[in-house]
């Protein structure tokens, strides 16, 4: 079964998440919206952005490697399938990127 996950930086968090499905999204979700080194104590975790200020026409090729190492890297339970990428109507230049995962058994 595969899983969606936008990059949405109005997505609420639930500490001490006990459902496995949920709390492997919830993960992916921190990890698109965090950058390499803003993390204490996990400097590793997110996205490097090294796509940012770059044009919008390749900003998306850029995203895909760094999303699906960060996946790899930081959520071993989700296995990343694909990823889309959308225009905020807000504001035209910002890329979201939609990632669909699976999940591992354990």
């Amino acid at each position: 079964m595969t899983y969606t996950v936008r990059a949405s930086p109005d997505a609420a968090l639930t500490l001490n998440e006990t459902d496995t499905v949920t709390s492997v999204l919830q993960n992916i979700g921190i990890i698109l919206r965090t950058r390499v080194g803003n993390v204490p104590l996990q400097r590793w975790l997110g996205l490097k952005m090294n796509w940012l200020d770059k044009p919008s026409n390749v900003v998306p090729t850029m995203m895909v490697s760094d999303i699906k190492e960060a996946i790899e890297r930081d959520e071993p339970r989700a296995k990343f399938v694909s990823i889309s990428f959308e225009s905020d109507p807000n504001d035209p230049a910002r890329v979201i990127p939609i990632v669909e995962v699976s999940i591992r058994e354990s």
